[in-house]
């Protein structure tokens, strides 16, 4: 099964380097850039049901995935713990920022911002899909930037903190399943390097990513990009359901490796299929004789 390493996971890792520190930027990287206090303006995470779907699509995806599979060391246990020991600050922060989410609204006019978090995340999701369209495409640190220059209004800032208990809950627990998203791919992945498919996963949570930024431009897709992300799980692992004939396979190559070299022939002659040769008739020119296979 494919482990190919994913070609964000690689261009980041060229940057800062190291299993915890690139586990780090590619989790945090929304609370960062802006986009998963965009993605609170936005109503994004109003329900529980949106703040498990950004928890996956933000914190989790592909790139979580591919990190945590194709480029940490360790066992289980022991990714297990570097993951939450990115997870533990992750999910803070995004509770901090959830509570002071008016004032970063404030600071900025958040209709413009809105549409350049869409392009950022419209971007990754594009790169996620294919390193070759991404070469063509600004890199998404530059979109959000340009997007702060167009947006921010330092005179209307005034300090605010959310006075909505519910949103605060539901941002902390959108952080809180994409860590345990991570969790879960740490936990299993000697499994899934065997029976899945990263680069499938990939490219469907690139299909899933790219629904969530017409939320933002007022689109209503509701649960689409989850649904999305769960039908590109189901087909990226492929799981050993050959039954008796997957078996047999296996155990016939575990006979004749066990034969040593220059073994008896009479053994070999049994595993090997038989072949004979038939000297054709050149004045017959019946092919079909009763008990004659026709190829021969």
């Amino acid at each position: 099964m494919s482990t190919s390493q994913h070609p964000v996971a690689l261009q980041m890792e060229r940057i800062v380097g190291g299993d915890a520190r690139l586990l780090a930027l590619v989790m945090m990287l929304p609370l960062v850039d802006g986009v998963f206090p965009a993605l609170i303006l936005a109503g994004a995470l109003d329900d529980p049901l949106g703040a498990i779907q950004v928890g996956l699509l933000i914190f989790g995806g592909s790139a979580t995935v591919a990190v945590i599979l194709a480029e940490m060391d360790g066992t289980p246990r022991e990714q297990a713990a570097v993951v939450m020991l990115v997870g533990v600050p992750l999910i803070l922060l995004a509770a901090v920022q959830a509570a002071l989410a008016p004032t970063f609204e404030s600071l900025i006019d958040i209709a413009i911002f809105e549409r350049f978090a869409a392009l950022v995340i419209a971007a990754i999701a594009a790169k996620t899909a294919s390193a070759t369209i991404g070469d063509y495409l600004p890199n998404p640190v530059v979109v959000i930037g340009l997007g702060l220059v167009a947006s921010i209004d330092p005179t209307g800032l005034t300090v605010q903190v959310m006075t909505d208990p519910v949103l605060v809950a539901n941002a902390t627990l959108a952080a809180a399943i994409g860590v345990a998203f991570a969790l879960t791919i740490a936990l299993t992945g000697p499994y899934l390097r065997r029976y899945m498919d990263i680069d499938r996963f990939r490219f469907g949570s690139a299909v899933a990513l790219g629904l969530l930024p017409l939320s933002l431009l007022g689109m209503a897709f509701g649960q689409a990009p989850l649904a999305a992300l769960l039908v590109a799980a189901v087909f990226a692992v492929d799981l050993p359901l050959g039954g008796a004939d997957s078996e047999a396979e296996p155990n016939a190559a575990a006979k004749l490796s066990a034969l040593p070299d220059g073994g008896d022939d009479t053994a070999s002659s049994e595993l090997e299929p038989s072949v004979v040769e038939v000297e054709d008739d050149p004045d017959d020119e019946t092919t079909d004789t009763p008990g004659r296979a026709p190829w021969l």
